[in-house]
């Protein structure tokens, strides 16, 4: 049975890696600020369903099998980097927007589906979930320990999903976005590409 200070520890190599600004974060902010707290929470509930399918990838094994097969990671990433560069596209072309477009017509479940999207066509994200288990699991630790570990992680996701939609989704943010929308579609719009083409410059270059 894992004890809690390795559970402890799991949970926040996890967490620090699951808060820090990455695609999903960053999007997942802008969505709370330009189109309110309901959609950015289904959004954010995507998200996280994505990197819990990633979690179990990692913890039955299939992680390192994924890191070997060169063919079927090349194309993870190729798709990755091109999605990650439509949403660079369409962040832009909200930038250069002089009014915000309506999107009432975008359903809940689509949001859903947009998050999901994002974070199972990373597959940086087993990187992160190996590494994560790899700080307080050793090779002689039961099936059990493992389960709690991930199931830790996968719940650290939602929590840090979550919150960035409630945070970002506050009065003061959505005023702050209304403002400066043009200029933060943009950097957000910069920082999609940049990740696109990063992704696609390490499939490229294996």
């Amino acid at each position: 049975m894992i004890d809690a200070t390795t559970l402890l520890a799991i949970g926040l190599a996890f967490f620090v890696v699951a808060v820090s600004p990455g695609p999903a974060n960053i999007s997942n902010a802008a969505i709370a600020m330009s189109h309110g707290r309901r959609k950015s929470l289904t959004y954010a509930t995507g998200l996280s369903c994505g990197l819990g399918v990633w979690g179990v990838v990692a913890a039955t094994g299939m992680g390192a099998v994924l890191q070997g097969s060169v063919h079927v990671l090349i194309g993870m990433k190729l798709f990755g980097g091109a999605y990650l560069l439509w949403l660079a596209y369409q962040s832009g072309r909200s930038a250069m927007r002089t009014q915000s477009s309506d999107v009432a017509a975008v359903s809940q479940g689509r949001w859903f589906l947009r998050g999901l999207a994002l974070n199972l066509s990373n597959p940086k994200s087993v990187i992160a979930w190996m590494a994560a288990l790899a700080v307080g699991l050793d090779p002689g630790d039961g099936v059990g320990a493992l389960i709690a570990a991930t199931a830790l992680c996968i719940g650290l996701g939602f929590v840090n999903n979550w919150l960035y939609s409630i945070v970002f989704s506050m009065t003061g943010m959505m005023a702050v976005y209304r403002r400066t929308r043009r200029s933060v579609d943009g950097v957000v719009a910069g920082l999609f590409a940049i990740a696109g083409l990063g992704l696609i410059r390490s499939a490229v270059a294996r």
